[in-house]
C-alpha cells in the first residue's frame, strides 16, 4: 500500500511540475524584453567605455584630471558591462539577483554622470577644463551611448521592481 501512495505522490509531483512550464511560458514573454534590456544596456555601456578610451588615447590623456576620469570611465564601464553580460545569478547564488541590480544601477549612474559632466564641460569649466567641441562625432557618439545606456538599464531596473511588486524576489 505504501508503494501505491508513493506512486500517486510522484504522479502528483509530475502533474505539478507540468504546470511550471506553462507558468514559465507566461513569464517568458515578460522576461525576454527584460533580459534584452539588460544585455543591450550592457553593450551600450561598453560603447560608452570604448568612446571614452578612444578619446583618452586621441585627445585627453595629457589633461591631468579629465584624462584620468576618461580612463576610469573606460575601466568602470568595462567592468560593469562585462558583469552584466556574465551569468552573475548562477555564479553568486542567492546574491546574484541583487548583484545584477547593483551592476545595472551602477551602469546607469555612470552613464548618467558622464552625460551630465559632458553637458557641464561644454558650458563651463569642469575641473579646470572646458570642452572645446572639436570632435563632434565623438561627442554625439558619447551622448547617444550614454542616453541609450540609461534608458535600457533604467528600464531593466523598473521592470525588475514591477516584477518584485508582483511577487517575484529581487
Amino acid at each position: 500500500m505504501q508503494v501505491t501512495e508513493k506512486k500517486k505522490a510522484s504522479a502528483g509531483a509530475l502533474g505539478a511540475a507540468s504546470l511550471r512550464p506553462a507558468e514559465a511560458r507566461k513569464g517568458a514573454s515578460w522576461s525576454a524584453p527584460v533580459l534584452a534590456a539588460r544585455f543591450l544596456g550592457a553593450l551600450a555601456l561598453l560603447a560608452v567605455g570604448a568612446v571614452h578610451l578612444q578619446q583618452y588615447e586621441f585627445l585627453y590623456s595629457a589633461i591631468p584630471t579629465i584624462g584620468t576620469l576618461f580612463l576610469l570611465n573606460f575601466v568602470g564601464a568595462t567592468a560593469i558591462g562585462l558583469g552584466l553580460l556574465a551569468p552573475v545569478e548562477r555564479l553568486l547564488g542567492r546574491f546574484g539577483r541583487f548583484a545584477v541590480n547593483l551592476l545595472a544601477l551602477g551602469g546607469a549612474a555612470q552613464a548618467a554622470t558622464a552625460f551630465v559632466f559632458l553637458l557641464v564641460a561644454e558650458r563651463t569649466p569642469l575641473f579646470g577644463f572646458q570642452e572645446p567641441g572639436y570632435d563632434p562625432p565623438a561627442l554625439m557618439a558619447s551622448r547617444v551611448a550614454e542616453l541609450v545606456t540609461v534608458g535600457l538599464l533604467g528600464g531593466f531596473l523598473v521592470a525588475r521592481l514591477v516584477r518584485r511588486g508582483s511577487g517575484e524576489r529581487w
